[in-house]
C-alpha cells in the first residue's frame, strides 16, 4: 500500500506520517479512502465497510476506525443506510456579521427552528454582563441553526426585555435577530467580545442538532454592545465541528 504525501493547501505535513515512517494501519487506510473521496466527489456513495476491507486487505475494524475519523472531520456524512462524501465546511467569519449573512455569502439558504422563547429573572452574573439589575426580566431565545435545512448548530441569545419588549409578538423566530434589531428598533451593533473553545455537546444539545454526543463542537461566547457602548446581548453559539470553520483577517500593527 502506498502512503501518499498530501500536498493540498492546509493539509498536514507529509499527510501526518511521522519522521520514523511507522504509522498505524488504520491511518494508511484513511489516506487511501481520503484519496477515493476526491475521486467520488461531493455526494458520491462510499463502498461498504466489507468492500473497503477487501479492497485494502485489512480487517473491517481497521476500516471502521478510518471512517470514524473521516466522519468526525466532516469529510463524510451518513445518508440513509449508506455513507457519502460531504461537501465543504461552511466558513463563518469572526465578525459582527450575523449567521444569516455568513451563510448567504456561501450560496446556502439560512434558517432557524425555534426551540425556546421565554423570559426569566436575570441572575447576578448575567445581569453584570448585560448591565441589568439582578432579577430584571431577560429574554432567552434558543434556536437550531440551519443551512439548506441541514442542522448546523444551536444558538442561545439572552437580551434584557427592556431593550426588546415585544420580542415575543413582533419577531419571526426563523429570521435574523440582528436584522430585527436594526430594521425594527433602530439598534445598531458597535462591538463585541468573543471567546471560542472546543467542547462536546450535552445529550440534549446533540439531540437537538442531530449529532452523536462524541462529535466535537465549536462553542462561541459573545457579549455584544451597541454603538453607545451599552451591553446588548449575551450569545452562546454551538456549531458542528464537522460542518463549520471560522475565519478572520489579521492586520499588522
Amino acid at each position: 500500500m502506498d502512503y501518499p504525501h498530501d500536498q493540498r493547501p492546509g493539509a498536514p505535513v507529509r499527510a501526518g506520517i511521522p519522521e520514523h515512517g511507522r504509522i498505524p494501519k488504520y491511518y494508511a487506510v484513511k489516506a487511501e479512502i481520503a484519496a477515493l473521496l476526491d475521486e467520488l466527489g461531493e455526494g458520491g456513495l462510499l463502498p461498504t465497510e466489507r468492500d473497503l476491507a477487501e479492497q485494502y486487505a485489512v480487517a473491517r475494524e481497521t476500516v471502521r476506525q478510518a471512517l470514524r475519523e473521516l466522519l468526525l472531520e466532516g469529510r463524510l456524512r451518513r445518508q440513509g443506510r449508506g455513507t457519502v462524501v460531504a461537501g465543504p465546511k461552511l466558513e463563518q467569519p469572526l465578525s459582527l456579521a450575523s449567521y444569516t449573512e455568513g451563510v448567504r455569502r456561501q450560496g446556502r439558504r439560512p434558517g432557524r427552528t425555534l426551540v425556546t422563547l421565554d423570559r426569566f429573572p436575570c441572575p447576578a452574573p448575567l445581569a453584570a454582563e448585560l448591565g441589568a439589575s439582578r432579577g430584571e426580566q431577560v429574554w432567552h431565545l434558543e434556536r437550531v441553526l440551519l443551512a439548506d435545512d441541514e442542522r448546523m448548530g444551536l444558538e442561545s441569545t439572552y437580551v434584557p426585555v427592556a431593550r426588546v419588549p415585544r420580542l415575543d409578538t413582533e419577531f419571526e423566530p426563523d429570521s435574523s435577530f440582528y436584522a430585527y434589531l436594526r430594521e425594527r428598533l433602530g439598534i445598531a451593533f458597535g462591538d463585541a467580545d468573543e471567546r471560542l473553545e472546543t467542547v462536546l455537546a450535552t445529550p440534549r444539545e446533540a439531540l437537538l442538532i442531530g449529532t452523536p454526543p462524541a462529535l466535537p463542537m465549536l462553542l462561541i461566547h459573545r457579549l455584544s454592545r451597541d454603538t453607545e457602548g451599552r451591553p446588548l446581548e449575551r450569545v452562546r453559539s454551538l456549531y458542528r465541528g464537522d460542518r463549520f470553520s471560522f475565519t478572520t483577517r489579521l492586520a499588522g500593527g
